[in-house]
């Protein structure tokens, strides 16, 4: 929902359900692009309409930036093919390339494409719609100020001064050479507290970072985050500057990566909504929940085919049965711990599939103390509480040997689930899927499964029972 005051949205809510223009444009006035995006989502089909068409095209494309992806295509649809070109053209190159990222019809998008006046500006956008949506190319920007390294600081400031309004930043200026390849950077403050005729290649900065066009937009923002950058540059394969992924674009797409790994994580396919929950149709949420579902509860039944191969141990001992919730949580709650480090690290390019083995040998160790842990406290209570209470066991089995089967059969699942936990998400980077796809569910499942299979085969080897 927005954020704005909310008298102000109830305002507007008024005013589009009286279709009263006047007093509409006065409250959207005073309401910020982000939160007009907010409002236009929860309106009816044919107040979206009226929206669209009522609100000044320099004001609309703002908002359109903002508002879900799935929603872009039908707002532009409401607008008069010269209502469309005035909105595509206010928008800044990235956020265009985004829009029309959005409209699925190719034919539609060339269409749209053709309305922009300039013939530089469709060439432009044509060449950055060539870039995959999820790359730093897709993603960048190249409104930026760039000077010759041959200039001198009066020659730029002239150079920037016609595109001042259209340049993104100017935090960062870039500086190329005769071959047109990035040489350095500069400050605005570089230029207005140097000397007019001090050469541009004696003041400016080396260039620490770049990433190539095809670099994955996540890793691109990660290198924003991680280097404190304003902006990254983004070169071609003979380090010729191409634009730059900006900070807030960066913060944007880290976002948007954080919200697909969390509904991954949490066994949810399909593409990610940019829709709010009630906003988002019932068949999407069933399709995106649906398969993970019915593939887990499969695997599940594995669970049974344990239980049921063990049936005599647990006639046996049906003492056993009261350990068996603990030992498979136990094993679940390790496992999906060392499964978020692990898709947190290689988030943050701490881990690849180069680190495997190091990896197994740090959960394996790991994995063995906390399970040494647990298995001593259940010692403790199967062999020293348990008595108390009076349940039977079985004639020829002491409660000091029943504890120790359960407290090994613990220790084992614990090591195990650790190590599969920590294994999974690099075994799926292996395969070049994303880690997160080995969800909290997925885990949590198959640690269940071999905790049950651990436990029922100690504690029948342990205790002499026939499994």
């Amino acid at each position: 929902m927005p954020d704005e005051d909310p008298e102000i949205l109830e305002d507007l809510t008024r005013a589009v359900a009286a279709r009263d223009g006047s007093a509409f444009l006065s409250a959207a006035e005073k309401i910020h692009h982000a939160d007009l995006a907010a409002a236009y989502e929860d309106l009816s089909s044919k107040s979206q309409a009226w929206f669209v068409r009522t609100l000044p095209s320099e004001a609309f494309s703002e908002v359109i930036a903002e508002i879900p992806d799935p929603l872009v295509e039908e707002a532009l649809d409401y607008l008069k093919p010269s209502q469309q070109r005035q909105v595509l053209e206010e928008l800044p190159d990235d956020d265009r390339v985004d829009v029309l990222q959005d409209v699925e019809d190719a034919g539609k998008r060339e269409k749209l494409i053709g309305l922009l006046g300039e013939s530089e500006e469709r060439e432009l956008t044509r060449t950055l719609l060539e870039y995959p949506e999820d790359t730093a190319g897709g993603r960048m920007t190249t409104q930026i100020g760039n000077v010759s390294v041959t200039m001198t600081v009066k020659e730029a400031l002239d150079h920037l001064r016609p595109d001042l309004e259209d340049t993104e930043t100017l935090s960062r200026i870039f500086v190329h050479d005769a071959n047109n390849q990035l040489a350095g950077k500069l400050r605005l403050r570089d230029l207005t507290f140097n000397a007019w005729q001090t050469p541009v290649g004696s003041i400016m900065q080396p260039i620490e970072h770049t990433v190539l066009a095809d670099t994955d937009q996540e890793e691109a923002s990660i290198a924003v985050l991680k280097y404190d950058l304003f902006a990254l540059p983004v070169v071609d394969q003979e380090n010729r500057l191409l634009g730059v992924i900006t900070s807030d674009d960066a913060m944007e797409i880290l976002s948007e990566e954080s919200t697909e790994d969390i509904e991954k994580q949490a066994g949810l396919t399909g593409e990610q909504s940019e829709e709010g929950y009630l906003n988002t149709r019932i068949t999407t949420h069933f399709s995106r929940r649906v398969i993970w579902l019915v593939g887990l509860a499969l695997l599940s039944i594995a669970a049974g085919a344990v239980m049921f191969r063990f049936e005599e141990t647990l006639k046996g001992i049906p003492l056993l049965m009261l350990f068996l919730p603990m030992i498979i949580a136990a094993g679940g709650n390790s496992g999906g711990q060392a499964s978020m480090v692990a898709i947190r690290a290689m988030a943050l390019n701490e881990l690849s599939g180069r680190d495997t083995l190091k990896v197994a040998w740090k959960e394996l160790r790991l994995g063995a103390m906390l399970g040494l842990i647990l298995g001593a406290a259940i010692a403790v209570i199967a062999i020293f509480v348990l008595p108390f209470f009076h349940p039977e066991v079985a004639p020829d089995i002491t409660f000091r040997a029943f504890g120790s089967a359960v407290a090994v059969a613990l220790a084992v699942q614990v090591t195990a689930s650790t190590l599969i936990g920590a294994l999974l998400p690099l075994g799926a980077c292996a395969i070049r899927l994303d880690p997160a796809v080995i969800a909290a569910p997925a885990v949590t499942t198959v640690v269940d499964v071999s905790g049950m299979l651990i436990y029922l085969l100690v504690a029948s080897t342990m205790l002499g029972l026939g499994g």
